[in-house]
C-alpha cells in the first residue's frame, strides 16, 4: 500500500523548496507539478486544498507523464486539477476536459493563457436531476479516439449504476492497451445501504466490481486519502475535516 508522509501546504513548499527537493528526491515530473502549483493563475481557495489533495504525490502514484493524452471527466467549476494538468501537459501532451458547456463558460479568462493551449474542452449533455440526486448523461463523448489516462475524481457517486456502466464501457473503449483508469471518491462502508445522507459516498468494493465488469484490471490502490476522523456515517458536506477517500488505479489489458 502506498503511504504518504504528512503533507505541507504550497506556501511551505515554496519556502523550503531547496531542502525538500533534496529530502524527497522529486522526479522531474513531480518538480514540474510543484512548479505549476505555485503559479499565479491558481486561487487562494485552490492553494488551501493542496494540503488535502497533495497533487505532487497523487499524480506520481497515478503515473502521469507529460507526453500523455489525458481525459479529465467533470472537472466542475473549480477546475482544480485542470489548472495543474494543463500547464504540465502543454509542451508534449493533451488534456481533454469533459463537462457541461455551462461549466466551461464559468471558468473565466485563465483558459485563454498560452499554457492551456493544449487543454481541449469537450462539452457533453449531463443534466442533474434534483429528485434523483444524480446526473443523467446523454451521449458519452470524450472528444478523442484514444487516450493514455482517464481521471474520474470525486464524481463516480454522481451517477447510478446503469450510467456508470455506460461510462466505464466508454472509458474501456477509449483507453489504449495499458492505459490507466483512475477513480477517487468519498468512501461508504462496504455493504452499507445507500441513503440520501450517504448519496455522495461509494462502496469501493462495488466500484471495483463494476469497473472490472467493463474489462479493467485493478492494478493498485493507495491509502494516501484515508481519513480516520471520518466515521463514514455523515453527509460529505458535514465532515469538518477531509472525507475518507478511496484511490484506485485500473489498467486496460
Amino acid at each position: 500500500m502506498y503511504k504518504i508522509k504528512p503533507r505541507l501546504v504550497v506556501a511551505a513548499l515554496s519556502l523550503l523548496a531547496p531542502v525538500l527537493v533534496s529530502a524527497q528526491n522529486l522526479t522531474p515530473l513531480q518538480e514540474k507539478v510543484r512548479s505549476v502549483m505555485q503559479m499565479d493563475h491558481r486561487t487562494e481557495a485552490e492553494l488551501e486544498r493542496d494540503a488535502d489533495r497533495d497533487p505532487v504525490a497523487a499524480l506520481d502514484f497515478i503515473g502521469l507523464e507529460d507526453d500523455m493524452t489525458v481525459i479529465e471527466f467533470l472537472p466542475a467549476g473549480q477546475a482544480y486539477y485542470t489548472k495543474i494538468l494543463g500547464p504540465v501537459l502543454v509542451d508534449n501532451g493533451h488534456l481533454m476536459v469533459v463537462d457541461n458547456q455551462s461549466t466551461f463558460d464559468s471558468w473565466g479568462d485563465w483558459t485563454e493563457m498560452d499554457m492551456f493551449k493544449m487543454t481541449h474542452q469537450v462539452p457533453i449533455d449531463n443534466a442533474f436531476s434534483s429528485s434523483a440526486g444524480r446526473y443523467t448523461p446523454g451521449e458519452i463523448n470524450f472528444g478523442v479516439p484514444s487516450a493514455d489516462l482517464f481521471l474520474h475524481f470525486r464524481e463516480y457517486h454522481n451517477f447510478d449504476e446503469r450510467d456508470n456502466a455506460r461510462i466505464n464501457a466508454k472509458v474501456f473503449e477509449t483507453l489504449k492497451s495499458g492505459g490507466s483508469y483512475v477513480i477517487i471518491d468519498h468512501s461508504r462502508r462496504h455493504m452499507k445501504e445507500e441513503t440520501r445522507t450517504l448519496g455522495r459516498r461509494e462502496d469501493p468494493v462495488d466500484v471495483i466490481l463494476q469497473v472490472q465488469a467493463a474489462g479493467f484490471v485493478l492494478d493498485r490502490a493507495s491509502d494516501m486519502f484515508f481519513e480516520e476522523s471520518d466515521d463514514l456515517t455523515q453527509e460529505v458536506g458535514r465532515i469538518p475535516n477531509m472525507t475518507d477517500r478511496f484511490f484506485l488505479v485500473f489498467k486496460k489489458p
